[in-house]
């Protein structure tokens, strides 16, 4: 993967504005969108929408803001900014500051249609009003409900407006964004065969990029993204998660180099970003995890070790200002898959940190370290922590209390292995591995820190039962491909059987 300093200047062409526009000032991607704004609101209007496509949202709110600032009565600014608060990858929608900003364009419906110019202006703000549970048929519906309708509207307007590549695209995302109980094949194919029109046309639109990334984002359908993972980071330069986004494919197929660079060139974009912004800068986040993981999986665990030790030291210094960018959780997955992945149990000692069971960042804090416990030689310190383990509180969120339930039934095996009881201690993590099975596949590093496929495999090959240990890594390699620790097992167990 490249990452050149040199890019082309972004083109864009929009009505009323001449083509020789001012060049963005960003290097975010190229697309076209008419509108009806002032001339002195296009170009934060559309590095708005280029921030938009790229996720990149407290940038895209700002750019929305300066385009209202430039030209008050510009509806499709208010639009921009509402469209910021939702975030349908990640299933999350804040209703209510996006309601601050579409009653600044008119306190009803009918208002904001009447501020919009065009016909097509209005549908794109009914749009918004339908996702948002303003419209009547979205009136006191679940925020999921309102993601099936507003998917139903954005199809309408795709086919009310086919060469429009906006509406493509956000028609795109829409199909993402109903995928509520995680990864769906069919859902997701369903988005790329849309996704490949504005892609085919213009093959610098960041959303045409980045959404068929997420529509192609697991082992068995990587190779078909790998195009746009090796184009994005080109497209959007100056986007970190654009610079990260690549790195969804290239881990998919086990391209940990491109994963390590793709990460590092994020974390740093970010954090200038946040220079400039003034703000704390994020060394304990999304794609410093991604980054400490693909060092472990090029079996480079001191590199690994330097991100997670920066990050206890945030943690330590920012106690008293609470949990910045979920620092506590990252820190509980980055410190786990370092202990776990080296197989460094002595090692948990140096990672200990206080966590609260009245909330999840815990989880695989307390799952490592009952897990070292046990490797060290100390059931009664395992216990307790399995006690932690269990008395703790999830959120539903990325099916975080189904693997919560997995990791207590590995735990809970693990001490029937020690005592003896080995038919019960395989039976019980076979379910915990039947239960994982049933669930999405991870959108990166596994967050079951240690898959239970994998911890099958290696008990199996611990009792000398080597066929059944090659099966069960095989297996996990097909839910986490090249994953280091399962591709060492499977060839062990295969030498194994071969002597």
């Amino acid at each position: 993967m490249k990452y050149s300093l040199t890019f082309s200047l972004i083109l864009i062409s929009i009505l009323l504005i001449p083509a020789a526009a001012k060049a963005q000032e960003k290097l975010l991607g190229n697309l076209d969108f008419p509108n009806s704004g002032s001339a002195d609101a296009q170009t934060d209007f559309i590095q708005g929408v280029l921030f938009l496509h790229n996720f990149e949202y407290g940038d895209a709110a700002r750019a929305f803001r300066r385009a209202q600032a430039a030209d008050p009565d510009f509806s499709m600014a208010y639009w921009g900014e509402a469209m910021t608060y939702n975030h349908p990858i990640w299933k999350q929608q804040d209703r209510e500051a996006a309601m601050e900003v579409l009653t600044k364009l008119g306190s009803t419906v009918e208002e904001r249609q009447a501020n919009a110019p065009t016909q097509r202006e209005k549908d794109y703000l009914m749009s918004l009003d339908v996702l948002y549970g303003n419209a009547p048929e979205t009136e006191g519906l679940s925020k999921e409900e309102r993601d099936d309708r507003y998917l139903e509207f954005m199809k309408k307007l795709h086919e009310k407006y086919p060469d429009d590549h906006e509406i493509t695209a956000f028609y795109g995302l829409a199909v993402l964004g109903s995928a509520h109980e995680g990864r769906d094949f069919t859902i997701y194919m369903r988005a790329a065969a849309e996704l490949f029109d504005v892609w085919n046309a213009n093959p610098k639109h960041p959303g045409a990029a980045h959404y068929l990334i997420h529509s192609f984002d697991d082992p068995v359908h990587a190779p078909l993204g790998l195009p746009m993972a090796e184009a994005y980071s080109e497209i959007a330069p100056e986007a970190a998660h654009a610079q990260h986004m690549t790195s969804h494919i290239f881990l998919a197929l086990g391209m940990w180099d491109d994963v390590v660079d793709a990460n590092v060139v994020a974390s740093r974009v970010q954090q200038d970003r946040q220079r400039e912004l003034n703000e704390k800068t994020s060394v304990c986040g999304h794609y410093t995890w991604w980054l400490q993981y693909g060092y472990l999986q090029r079996g480079e665990a001191g590199e690994a070790e330097k991100i997670v030790r920066t990050c206890k030291e945030r943690i330590d210094e920012d106690k008293p200002r609470g949990n910045l960018f979920g620092e506590l959780w990252h820190y509980g997955v980055m410190m786990s898959h370092q202990v776990i992945d080296t197989e460094d149990w002595q090692s948990i000692g140096k990672w200990r940190q206080e966590f609260s069971t009245e909330s999840p960042e815990g989880k695989n804090y307390y799952f490592t370290s009952a897990l070292s416990a046990l490797k060290n030689g100390d059931p009664d310190k395992a216990a307790d922590y399995l006690e932690d383990l269990k008395s703790m509180k999830v959120s539903n969120m990325y099916d975080e209390d189904r693997e919560q339930d997995i990791q207590i039934l590995q735990i809970e095996s693990l001490f029937l292995m020690e005592n003896g009881e080995n038919e019960k201690a395989l039976e019980l993590l076979e379910k915990a591995a039947l239960m994982e099975s049933e669930l999405p596949v991870s959108f990166g590093p596994p967050s079951i820190v240690k898959p239970a496929y994998e911890l099958l495999g290696d008990q199996h090959l611990k009792l000398g039962n080597y066929k059944e240990a090659l099966e069960f890594y095989e297996k996990q390699l097909v839910r986490t491909s090249y994953r280091r620790r399962s591709f060492e097992g499977k060839k062990l167990a295969m030498e194994s059987m071969a002597e």
